[in-house]
């Protein structure tokens, strides 16, 4: 049954091909033999649940604790002409009611997510008197825009460097068939997907671009999404990579972690398994145990997708064809109903191929995403400044703690939709906790303090008036204001 099954699809692929010409057909190719294999597991397997009890949960003495880290004071230059630094750019910021490339959203000062990574680049650069190449990963529906703000920016002496992803034929939930018939990307454009970041590895050394960095000296490369403002680079970390401490156990794959909290209970986690460390997503875990996932008293740390690889063990990896990741397969609906999987890799997963992985428990500020507006309003405010680059929270914030943002999603979710509500963003320096349900609008220079919470009700509106300072205060639908 399962050979049949792969046969059949095997043939489906190599007629999709054969519709494909000159070097789109090699790229295809190439990219679909990656396809098959990635299917073959997955109907041969019975999926990636783990045996509960084999699991070893990781004790503080497993993790390094970043804080433990020094601060290198001299070879700065020489250990970051060992890196390079890589981003991932496949999505969109659909989520977010956008139609291009996540990574050109505006996020501070008209400033977008790549605007903020060449910033911290060019100034690491003239700082250290380094060449830090800047590398973007990105996908078929985020390539094009990319690469058309890249060319504009050749000129500003970095080296910038993109390369694509694999993009694979969605198959039926029905048939475990392909969707699409023909390998013209735009003529079904739903029926393709970028399969996850795990692609991260064949793609890049696919590319060419891995080989080349090496050659030129580049000892390792460091990951993380396109929308994590607080990935940036880390001497610290870098110092402990390139550094002989751990003489002939040096490191291929660094983690970074942070402190779970309840927003985080679904991320994933490191434990080890048959003696190595590896990633634990929650699609893995036996139903029984999906609380004890969650659970912050044995899981502690989660994924930050901060990662710190080795180059060359990457090429030794992808040669021996030894990173047969856990597959994560996607449920999705096309515009026409038709149910839908994706099979992906998470880049994160492939920790267990590599030689001595460890991870490090960072600070809380190297992960920042932006998932949601209310990520995207927090950080437009005066709460964040830009220095080099890099965000960092004002020194006028008194508190240690970041404000909670709960924003209406029928009103805030779409980027221009929330912006709209408000004329300016509000002060919320000494803010703990903005909750706001329903049809709500903001003036300009409002003032938001300690716990605040406004709620219009169904069928009205509320407008906070400008200069409006909110100090603890519940504004109800005929905007009277009690104090919380």
């Amino acid at each position: 049954m399962n050979t049949s099954k792969i046969e059949d699809f095997q043939r489906e692929l190599e007629t999709i091909i054969g519709t494909t010409s000159g070097v789109h057909q090699q790229d295809q190719k190439r990219q679909f033999l990656e396809y098959l294999k990635l299917f073959t597991r997955f109907v041969e397997t019975k999926g990636n649940v783990i045996q509960w009890n084999k699991i070893k949960f990781l004790t503080d003495d497993m993790i390094v604790k970043y804080d433990n880290l020094e601060e290198p004071n001299t070879h700065q230059q020489e250990m970051l002409e060992k890196i390079v630094i890589v981003k991932l750019n496949g999505g969109l910021g659909t989520s977010m009611g956008c139609s291009g490339p996540k990574s050109q959203i505006v996020i501070k000062n008209k400033q977008t997510f790549l605007d903020l990574t060449i910033e911290q680049i060019k100034h690491l650069n003239s700082k250290y008197n380094t060449k830090i190449p800047l590398v973007f990963m990105n996908s078929f529906n985020t390539n094009d825009q990319t690469d058309k703000v890249l060319n504009s920016m050749r000129n500003s002496g970095i080296a910038l460097y993109s390369f694509n992803q694999s993009c694979y034929p969605r198959i039926s939930k029905e048939t475990l068939m392909p969707v699409v018939k023909t390998g013209n990307v735009e003529e079904f454009h739903d029926g393709w997907y970028p399969p996850g970041h795990g692609d991260f590895y064949t793609s890049f050394w696919e590319s060419g671009l891995l080989h080349k960095l090496i050659d030129e000296g580049k000892q390792y490369c460091f990951v993380s999404n396109v929308d994590n403002l607080g990935a940036t680079m880390d001497l610290r970390i870098l110092s402990l990579l390139v550094s002989d401490c751990f003489r002939c156990n040096i490191p291929e794959f660094v983690m970074e972690l942070t402190d779970k909290t309840r927003a985080d209970v679904k991320g994933g986690t490191l434990i080890e398994y048959d003696g190595k460390m590896c990633l634990l997503e929650i699609a893995q875990v036996p139903d029984e145990h999906v609380n004890d996932f969650k659970s912050i008293k044995f899981f502690k740390y989660f994924n930050t997708n901060n990662l710190w690889i080795d180059l060359k063990a990457i090429d030794r990896l992808v040669r021996e064809n030894q990173l047969n990741m856990d597959i994560i397969v996607n449920n999705k609906s096309l515009a026409t109903g038709e149910k839908v999987v994706q099979l992906e890799t998470a880049i994160g997963a492939a920790m267990k191929f590599f030689d001595n992985g460890i991870g490090i428990n960072v600070p809380r500020s190297r992960f920042l995403p932006v998932k949601k507006t209310s990520d995207l309003i927090l950080i437009m405010s005066n709460i964040y400044e830009v220095q080099n680059g890099t965000l960092v929270v004002s020194s006028k914030r008194t508190f240690p703690t970041l404000p909670t943002l709960s924003l209406d999603e029928k009103y805030f979710k779409n980027v221009d939709q929330a912006l709209k509500r408000f004329q300016s963003i509000p002060d919320m320096l000494d803010l703990d906790l903005l909750i706001v349900t329903g049809d709500v609008s903001f003036g300009k220079g409002v003032v938001l303090k300690g716990t605040v919470v406004i709620i219009a009700n169904e069928g009205g509106k509320i407008f906070v008036p400008g200069g409006a300072v909110l100090e603890n205060n519940i504004v109800e639908g005929d905007l009277k204001i009690s104090n919380y």
